[in-house]
């Protein structure tokens, strides 16, 4: 069996085009002759990612966007070189870190695959309304499927529907959520933090935790060669009690993975639980560090808990988080330059 076959890559040839199908691929593992260039465009904040991009894959070459403002504050845009981009496989890196940040990234979105690009990628790292995912009393507002329908409706390129590139999102139900017109591609960070436990100096001591099942449900799949804890959440009125469910604590060094962490009070919940059962350490991992109102600052030094957490990885999927937590122990960012690269492959 040749090695392509054996990592189930597929490849499909056209006249004018040969694109590339394969689970969780690795960029060295694609020879060269079968990479495609790609023009990256970005939004401002996500400057620093685009340019790990562009340094970790030689085929990937920075565009530029003109972000700049009318009087009344709406956006006066300009996509630079236009002519240029022409029959190019064409991406853009965005971040929907606030809903006001939305609508300019919108008309670009819309606009370069009707510049006559030959395919069209977006790369939206973290999908910020995931958690509001679901109706449970007449009047809710699912907004997940209200941002998934405009991406839906994203033109088509000469070369057929844009791919939609996300990391971990909230529910893998919310995969449904998208129409047919575009391709959405569910790719997951848990690689990288797999990656990084394996240079841990305790690496065989580590075992595996879930904040609840719903973490449990989505990333204990990716851990069947790890011990595994499992933790639930239960309420005492206004109050939610986190519990230990199920695995075997003491004397392991516990690290816990979620998708994302918002304001941290679960997670703090979690350690204390984890502590208190007789874990040697506590660690964290989530994919995207959210941390509004600069909730991060409860796992510093400064909190008065230092020792709390021994690690907390994140990745830069949101980098108004990263560029906060530069040299903040025990933070440690984690980059999806490389996935993102292949995936500008696929």
């Amino acid at each position: 069996m040749s090695e392509a076959k054996r990592r189930g890559i597929t490849v499909s040839y056209s006249k004018d085009d040969i694109r590339i199908s394969a689970p969780n691929i690795d960029l060295q593992s694609v020879p060269d002759y079968l990479k495609r260039d790609c023009l990256l465009f970005y939004y401002p904040h996500c400057e620093p990612l685009a340019r790990k991009i562009a340094q970790v894959s030689e085929k990937v070459e920075l565009s530029e966007v003109k972000w700049a403002k009318f009087a009344d504050g709406f956006p006066n845009l300009f996509v630079k070189d236009a002519t240029r981009i022409r029959n190019r496989h064409v991406a853009f890196l965005a971040s929907f870190h606030t809903p006001a940040s939305i609508f300019e990234q919108i008309s670009i979105i819309y606009q370069l695959p009707r510049m006559f690009v030959g395919s069209f990628t977006l790369v939206l790292p973290y999908f910020p309304t995931g958690t509001a995912e679901r109706v449970e009393a007449e009047g809710d507002v699912a907004t997940a499927f209200t941002l998934a329908r405009i991406l839906s409706n994203i033109p088509l390129s000469r070369g057929g529907p844009t791919s939609v590139v996300i990391f971990d999102i909230h529910a893998l139900q919310e995969r449904f959520y998208f129409g047919d017109t575009v391709l959405p591609l569910f790719e997951s960070g848990i690689p990288l933090i797999r990656e990084r436990l394996q240079r841990l100096p305790d690496a065989a001591n580590i075992t595996i935790a879930y904040p609840d099942e719903g973490a449990w449900k989505r990333f204990h799949y990716q851990f069947g060669d790890y011990p595994e804890v499992i933790c639930t959440k239960v309420r005492d009125g206004d109050k939610r009690i986190v519990r230990l469910k199920e695995g075997e604590v003491k004397g392991r060094h516990i690290v816990i993975v979620d998708d994302l962490v918002q304001s941290g009070g679960t997670l703090i919940e979690c350690q204390k639980l984890l502590t208190s059962q007789g874990a040697v350490h506590v660690s964290a991992y989530v994919t995207h560090g959210v941390f509004p109102n600069n909730s991060w600052q409860r796992f510093t030094s400064a909190s008065g808990t230092p020792d709390s957490f021994k690690y907390f990885w994140i990745t830069d999927s949101c980098p108004q988080s990263v560029e906060a937590l530069q040299g903040q122990e025990p933070f440690e960012i984690i980059s999806l330059a490389e996935p993102i690269a292949a995936a500008l492959q696929i």
